[in-house]
């Protein structure tokens, strides 16, 4: 395995700094047609984010990291389907 297929602590801080300021843009621009779904999204976000963190602490990177790309994965979903006014196509997919 070369040094640059590893799980690195600072390429996981990155994707933990980016999910979290997606989390912070998407929670200003909920889409008020589908605020239900919005809350789940960003309560699921969270959670994952939270499990990242916890993952991350026990110097378990593997799971953080899969756990921040769950996180991502749930914003991205939203933002595919219209639930977030956003426009910003480096940090989000957009449909």
């Amino acid at each position: 395995m070369k040094i640059s297929d590893r799980i690195t602590k600072q390429k996981l801080e990155k994707y933990l700094k980016i999910t979290e300021t997606a989390l912070k843009i998407i929670k200003k621009n909920i889409n008020q047609k589908n605020k239900k779904q919005a809350k789940k999204i960003i309560e699921m976000s969270e959670n994952y984010l939270s499990d990242s963190k916890y993952f991350k602490s026990k110097k378990d990177f593997v799971n953080a990291f899969a756990a921040i790309n769950y996180a991502h994965g749930w914003i991205d979903t939203g933002t595919c389907l219209g639930i977030f006014n956003v426009k910003d196509n480096k940090l989000f997919v957009l449909a």
